[in-house]
């Protein structure tokens, strides 16, 4: 069960990698802010800022999770445990503020926090460190 945990851990850390690009390096392409509800061009270049700073939180989270991984496989349980577990709770807990925003912020919460989410209680259902 850990393993499909690492797994759905690691795919929660793919997906903020991927929010970063889109925040922090695509920001200025349409297809993209659309994506996040915002209204126009000048909307977007308002909101640059904020969207490169945002990214760079994703970042740092999805690596943050990726160096739990790396600790735990190598044997570095307890240490990489709390790691995954920290980032994937920040991951879950963003979402829940997201949602917090409006309801219209509903499908990205889900799309954010879902696979942390799923993460975690695939943890606890694994009991890795009894094993």
């Amino acid at each position: 069960m850990i393993v499909i945990a690492t797994l759905v851990a690691a795919l929660a850390a793919v997906l903020h990698v991927l929010i970063f690009v889109m925040e922090s390096v695509l920001w200025s392409r349409p297809s993209v802010w659309k994506r996040f509800a915002v209204p126009d061009q000048a909307a977007a270049d308002i909101t640059r800022p904020m969207a490169y700073n945002q990214g760079f939180y994703n970042l740092f989270l999805a690596i943050g999770a990726f160096v739990g991984i790396v600790a735990y496989g190598v044997g570095e349980h307890a240490v990489g445990l709390t790691l995954v577990f920290f980032t994937l709770t920040c991951m879950v807990l963003a979402a829940v503020v997201l949602v917090s925003t409006g309801a219209r912020y509903i499908r990205a919460a889900l799309i954010q926090g879902i696979l942390p989410l799923a993460a975690i209680v695939l943890i606890f259902l694994s009991d890795p460190l009894t094993t």
